[in-house]
């Protein structure tokens, strides 16, 4: 029998049907329902909640971008999105339904019912109409996603990078934006951090005397705070202050004659254990918790301030001040307690299986009280300052971690690891499978999430953009939104497809910027890259997008000489000078090992790559865009030029131990060829970037340093002295540029 298809297909596309759409978001498969159509919406929640109030505020204002009408008759609305909270789901998560015409979000708290309702709006932006919404539920995969945020008031580290952000920081409308885009990106807590927060906080009422300011200036910092925790609190954002340790104010100090360098700008300082500085510091935890319920909890570092005392001693102190009180509060609060690196009595140390047993017992301690609501969050430095190397844990500040904090299974704590940026602030960064591997890596059940930030560096003063046209930021977090919401929405779910981020490019820029998010996955890998290859430990020893590092006492561009003497971060790499010397013997390297000239490949590579997809984007009609492009190629080049630095270095140590004018020549073409990358990173940045503040540049980091001045053109004298360094060298001579 012959088929007549036409008359088939005719009657199949008269019959009525349902497409079920698979749509995969959080842990579920879910249906989708077609568009309606509706143009009026009515948005229910509780109105007396701020929390909902909030959520329905951010929903309202995307439907109005998209286009709807949002009225207040419920009767009236063709479409109705219901917000809710139920207990029956897991904390911090949400469910999405859509029912025809009716879309219910409901949370398992009132964070949960934010991300629903932002989830939605992420939706309209992206184009999706409210038909075609699918049906979604998600819940987190840490307890704790939090920002680092350092103020520019009593800095830890004093330098003009960050005084500059004084008034910034001081501007509720900065934090409004701030606190936006961490609920937008789920990060769950602030952690605000100075050597001695209190007296900006509160006017001792045993200890007038320690404040700084008069009536009228003290009102303005408490309204501030107020104001912020408020903001904080109405996103469901958990706030924490983190002093460090026996910090007093000047005035306090003066007044009494104590702690006579324990306060700004000094940060490495005897530990002053007098009884008038332990009743100050107990009086002024009690007294801020106590004027701002809304303050979550509190966070404390061993180290700093509390040079000459013994790890016993300083665990006893802060016992003895900060827990204590606490308890005098006469409320719950939370407790960050960051594991102290130094097992001596100087501030600078080493870590010690004695000293986690001791900080062990401290926080199995602190988590048996009742005023301390837990868990208790165990903190830790990812790979110590510089975790945008290999996502494999080497060690933390210190030296190495052993296992006693989770062998056996922690009570009352979590460990948390503080994932630390003191590598790149102008350029943007993006690689997600980065960040995944960082998660399945810490995956274990004593694990409880991570702080994100940076100690050298404060994210509010755009003071990176030199062209003076209009662009789609206003502050630095917003020059850097791809890193925040990669670390933010992989934290609370590390499922998150690519799509997600690939979206926000087509949202921002349209489909000319389709290649952009593989573009900078290749190209900001540089960074990773040369943090693993390069070993470095606290916060000055690494600045990745400067190819900088400290070396003696001064932070300066890393010489071929240091590179080939440097020894590798990741165990997987092979530093130069290794990797020669093992080939000068006839060993060979496993496959699993990364040997430069391996490096070198793999940076070409992606990096070329990279180039090559940007080639086409044409950017003359929107800066922002350009500036985008501009990144990605000026990382790409970097990975360049350290490819031609690499194969240059390894050539150039085989002459010196081996000898032969082939190698010399070698060594000099590849660093020229180094050099000329490095020009076509300063020929795309020069015209588009300021000369930068930069608290790297802090000599001994001890003293204040203003000139400090960054950008990739300030040191290419340095770049070039590496073809003179190739040029003038002679064999069996290795020893370091001086």
């Amino acid at each position: 029998m012959k088929l007549n298809l036409r008359s088939i297909t005719t009657t199949l596309m008269k019959k009525s049907f349902i497409i079920i759409i698979a749509c995969i978001t959080g842990f579920l498969i879910i249906s989708c329902n077609q568009d309606k159509g509706t143009r009026t919406v009515f948005v229910g929640s509780d109105r007396s909640s701020p929390q909902a109030l909030y959520a329905t505020g951010k929903l309202n204002k995307a439907l109005l971008k998209s286009g709807y009408t949002v009225i207040e008759a419920k009767n009236a609305a063709g479409c109705i999105i219901d917000l809710r909270i139920a207990e029956n789901l897991p904390a911090e998560g949400f469910s999405l339904v859509s029912n025809g015409k009716n879309i219910t979000i409901t949370g398992g708290d009132a964070r949960g019912m934010i991300y629903g309702a932002l989830s939605l709006a992420e939706d309209l932006r992206n184009g999706i109409r409210l038909g075609k919404v699918c049906d979604r539920a998600e819940k987190p995969y840490y307890p704790l996603r939090a920002i680092k945020h350092n103020t520019p008031w009593d800095s830890y580290r004093p330098s003009s990078a960050i005084d500059q952000h004084y008034e910034t920081v001081r501007d509720l409308d900065y934090w409004r934006a701030f606190l936006d885009m961490m609920a937008e990106n789920r990060f769950n807590s602030l952690g605000i951090f100075n050597l001695h927060p209190f007296v900006y906080m509160i006017r001792p009422k045993n200890f007038p005397e320690a404040s700084p300011f008069n009536d009228q200036e003290m009102k303005e910092w408490e309204d501030f705070h107020h104001e912020l925790i408020k903001m904080a609190e109405e996103r469901a954002i958990d706030t924490y202050i983190f002093p460090f340790n026996i910090f007093v104010s000047e005035q306090f100090s003066k007044a009494h004659n104590v702690a006579l360098t324990n306060f700004y700008p000094h940060y490495y300082c005897a530990g002053d254990t007098s009884e008038i500085v332990r009743r100050y510091m107990r009086e002024c935890v009690t007294q801020v918790l106590q004027e701002y319920p809304g303050l979550t909890g509190i966070g404390f570092t061993i180290g700093e301030g509390m040079a000459g005392m013994t790890p016993q001693q300083r665990e006893e102190w802060m016992f003895g001040t900060y827990i204590e009180g606490m308890r005098l509060a006469g409320r719950k609060v939370k407790l960050v307690h960051r594991i102290p690196f130094s097992s001596t009595t100087e501030s600078l140390g080493a870590t010690s299986v004695d000293l986690e047993r001791l900080t062990r017992k401290a926080i199995e301690k602190e988590a048996s009280l009742d005023f301390i609501e837990g868990p208790i969050y165990a903190d830790l430095k990812y790979n110590w300052s510089h975790a945008h190397s290999t996502p494999k844990l080497v060690k933390v500040h210190g030296g190495k971690m052993y296992d006693t904090f989770y062998n056996p299974e922690p009570e009352g704590y979590k460990i948390t690891y503080t994932a630390r940026n003191e590598d790149f602030f102008a350029l943007r960064w993006g690689v997600p499978q980065f960040i995944r591997d960082h998660i399945k890596l810490n995956s274990q059940t004593y694990n409880g999430g991570y702080f994100v930030g940076s100690e050298t560096y404060i994210p509010a003063l755009d003071y990176f953009t030199a062209l003076e046209s209009p662009v789609d930021w206003k502050y630095a977090f917003e020059r850097q939104w791809l890193f925040y919401k990669l670390w933010g929405r992989l934290l609370y779910d590390p499922a998150t497809p690519d799509k997600t981020f690939e979206d926000e490019f087509l949202r921002r820029y349209g489909k000319i910027a389709r290649s952009l998010p593989e573009a900078f996955s290749l190209a900001s890998s540089t960074q990773l890259r040369l943090a693993s290859l390069y070993d470095c430990g606290w916060d000055f020893t690494l600045y990745g997008e400067g190819f900088l590092a400290l070396q003696g006492d001064s932070t300066k561009y890393i010489s071929v000489n240091r590179l080939i003497s440097q020894p590798a971060l990741d165990p997987d790499y092979i530093s130069v000078k290794d990797y020669v010397e093992g080939l000068l013997k006839g060993e060979t390297f496993g496959e699993k090992k990364v040997t430069p000239p391996e490096l070198s490949e793999l940076l070409r590579n992606d990096c070329s790559k990279a180039l090559q997809l940007v080639k086409n984007i044409n950017t003359s009609r929107n800066v922002s865009l350009m500036y985008e492009v501009a990144d990605v190629k000026t990382w790409a080049y970097l990975g360049l030029h350290l490819a031609e630095k690499l194969e240059g270095a390894v050539a150039l140590q085989t002459y010196r131990l081996k000898g032969g004018e082939d190698n010399r020549e070698k060594a000099i073409t590849h660093l020229k060829k180094a050099l000329g990358n490095w020009d076509k990173v300063i020929e795309i940045t020069r015209p588009i970037y300021k000369d930068m503040p930069l608290t790297h540049y802090n000599g001994s980091s001890y003293d204040r340093n203003d000139n400090n001045l960054f950008h990739w053109a300030r040191i290419r004298p340095e770049v070039a002295r590496d073809v003179e360094i190739a040029e003038k060298a002679s064999p069996k001579n290795s020893a370091d540029e001086h």
